[in-house]
């Protein structure tokens, strides 16, 4: 086994003849690091394969999935590093149970995943998608239909107010609205530097004007957004989700933006990714859509390298990556046992 710390980069950071697709120093900010040795993962699979994960110390991952299967050739993977804050993906509990820490970039994403709520928020209040649509088709003479809402005195609500929700809040000041606030895992004191409210979920849903959602996906928040839901929110607001499409259930939104019980919605996920050119919402004139890609800036990706560095610093100097997701398996005996053999050949 060679001396040398190697990191794989999945392949899809890649284009088809190599070359690093992607904004920034990418793989190049680890080049100074002595004895860490940088590689292309050969292909792209939608899930890592055992074989895959076997040849590598550290894995800087986009989008493949991890299964409890992948995890099988692990016994020298010491940790995954995933590209913003989602890892619903990775199976989380495998990961533990085979001694690979998971880590996450939320400090590079926090400001990118804000602007693109502010983003659909513009937008919307603006009907920017029809007006759009009405230009290119020389429909100049129908403007006077479309009015945009202003957001003096209007209420935001956030459902998530953590890393990214926060810096939402921050964002919107200016705009002068009013800030509702739900999340069971926060207090009220956390938003109050951000004039919000914290409320509980039905209240949000009935008096907000504009709902994001800014949460994770997982088994208590999937469709968490359903038909309930949808019929307790004002007939004029707006729905924006930049979080996980299945958080949302697609089948609702379609009938509530269909028959009125909502104005619009501003969608850069998808319950189907990606996304199939058949699907309803893509056909509508109250729905901004994107392909999951909206928060991903030159600043982003920037900044993402270095947090990135800092965790596989932190990691050779024997500490704990302050984003380490799955903080269970730092005193497990396999995690123990790669780190001590990593120290070993160094």
């Amino acid at each position: 086994m060679s001396g040398k710390l190697i990191l794989g980069f999945t392949r899809d950071f890649f284009d088809d003849e190599g070359n690093f697709i992607m904004p920034g120093l990418g793989p190049k900010v680890f080049d100074g690091m002595p004895n860490v040795e940088w590689q292309m993962l050969p292909e792209y699979f939608s899930e890592i394969t055992p074989e895959q994960a076997s040849g590598y110390d550290m894995i800087m991952n986009w989008y493949p999935k991890w299964t409890q299967k992948s995890f099988k050739g692990s016994d020298r993977l010491i940790s995954i590093h995933r590209v913003g804050v989602g890892y619903d993906k990775i199976d989380l509990s495998a990961a533990t149970d085979a001694g690979v820490m998971l880590c996450i970039t939320p400090k590079s994403c926090r400001r990118p995943m804000a602007l693109t709520v502010i983003t659909y928020l513009l937008a919307l209040s603006m009907r920017l998608r029809i007006k759009d649509k009405i230009t290119r088709e020389g429909r100049w003479s129908e403007r006077t239909k479309y009015y945009g809402v202003g957001l003096t005195g209007k209420t935001l609500g956030l459902i998530g107010v953590g890393n990214i929700g926060h810096e939402v809040f921050k964002l919107a000041q200016p705009f002068e609205m009013k800030y509702l606030a739900y999340d069971p895992f926060m207090s009220a004191e956390a938003v109050e530097d951000v004039n919000a409210k914290m409320v509980d979920l039905d209240t949000l849903l009935a008096e907000s004007d504009f709902i994001s959602i800014n949460c994770p996906l997982n088994e208590s928040t999937r469709h968490m957004i359903g038909e309930r839901e949808l019929k307790k929110m004002k007939k004029t607001a707006f729905l924006i989700n930049a979080a996980r499409g299945p958080i949302i259930d697609e089948s609702k939104l379609v009938k509530a933006l269909d028959e009125g019980w909502i104005q619009g919605a501003g969608l850069d996920v998808f319950d189907q990714e990606p996304v199939p050119t058949h699907n309803p919402l893509l056909k509508m004139d109250n729905v901004i859509v994107s392909p999951h890609f909206l928060c991903h800036t030159d600043e982003h990706f920037i900044n993402m390298w270095y947090e990135m560095k800092e965790q596989v610093e932190t990691i050779l100097r024997g500490g704990i990556p302050d984003k380490l997701v799955n903080r269970e398996v730092w005193d497990t005996p396999k995690l123990e046992s790669k780190l001590a053999r990593l120290q070993d050949r160094r």
